[in-house]
């Protein structure tokens, strides 16, 4: 389903950026060709996320044991900096305009708002329901703000044909670049957290220790790493000290630590290393014989 949303929204850009640079042109309008350059960015955008989407549903292999769930991490990164990029150009071109003003169609620039509300709304609402995937959710942000932009040019223009104020169009221009940076540094922090493997947003270490200590049986939590895998996959691992006691007994006690962060938490790829409590530090352990199986 994404990957549809994502071909029908390359598509309907492309359409809007061929109407908004004629439009600007024609209106001689920096805010339409502005908001076009912001808009033909959106396809490489589109496409790296698209390419994230087909990467992330392959399976696990031998070479890479997570599988491809970080492709969608590494395109709203790459996105992210797309976007800083194209936010310092509409600066540039804003600012020329300011100090060479040129007289705007004002005509053109409602005409084409107008289309380009109706194609970028409608690709935000396309993609709601994919909010929690930070590689979408990337592109969800950028199409809202392109709407937001829309409406910022629609009532500009309409305010220049009341005033003849003819600086309003580098000005909703400046607003535009801005909105874009705005919007764009949650985003690039979010996604540099994942990549460095950073602790998830909304979890505290000290929560988690506390909460495994909550199971019964578990004495000691140390050396505890939770980090993101991907977008829908939240790791940890980590020592824990239990008493001295059979096999089965212990497995009882991981499977209520991994009920219980998963509970608490939402982290399903949990790794514990049990350790014996009350053992001397210097003591080792031996296996003279290793255990084998009898072949029949």
């Amino acid at each position: 389903m994404a990957s549809g949303v994502l071909a029908g929204a390359v598509v309907a850009t492309l359409f809007l950026v061929v109407a908004e640079l004629f439009g600007g042109y024609l209106g001689h309008s920096i805010s339409l060709v502005s908001d076009a350059l912001h808009n033909l960015s959106d396809i490489p955008t589109m496409l790296i996320s698209w390419i994230a989407v087909v990467w992330a549903a392959r399976p696990a292999d031998h070479e890479r044991t997570y599988g491809y769930q970080r492709a969608g991490v590494l395109a709203a990164f790459t996105n992210a900096i797309l976007l800083i990029l194209v936010s310092i150009g509409l600066f540039y071109e804003a600012f020329e305009r300011f100090l060479h003003p040129v007289a705007v169609h004002e005509s053109w620039m409602i005409g084409v708002s107008l289309l380009a509300l109706a194609i970028n709304g409608g690709i935000t609402l396309a993609l709601v329901r994919s909010r929690h995937d930070l590689n979408l959710r990337s592109l969800l942000i950028h199409n809202f703000g392109d709407a937001i932009s829309n409406i910022g040019i629609l009532v500009g223009a309409i305010a220049i044909r009341m005033t003849g104020a003819q600086w309003l169009d580098p000005l909703i221009g400046v607003a535009i670049a801005a909105m874009v940076l705005w919007s764009t540094k949650s985003l690039l922090q979010e996604a540099v957290n994942i990549l460095l493997e950073g602790l998830p947003k909304g979890i505290k270490l000290e929560s988690v220790a506390r909460s495994i200590l909550s199971i019964k049986g578990v004495q000691e939590v140390h050396d505890i790493h939770v980090w993101t895998i991907g977008t829908n996959m939240v790791a940890l691992s980590c020592h824990a000290r239990i008493p001295d006691m059979h096999m089965d007994e212990s497995e009882k006690i991981l499977q209520a630590v991994c009920a219980k962060l998963e509970q608490d938490f939402h982290i399903t790829h949990i790794t514990v290393q049990f350790e014996r409590a009350g053992l001397p530090q210097e003591t080792g352990y031996l296996m003279p014989h290793p255990l084998q199986t009898t072949k029949q």
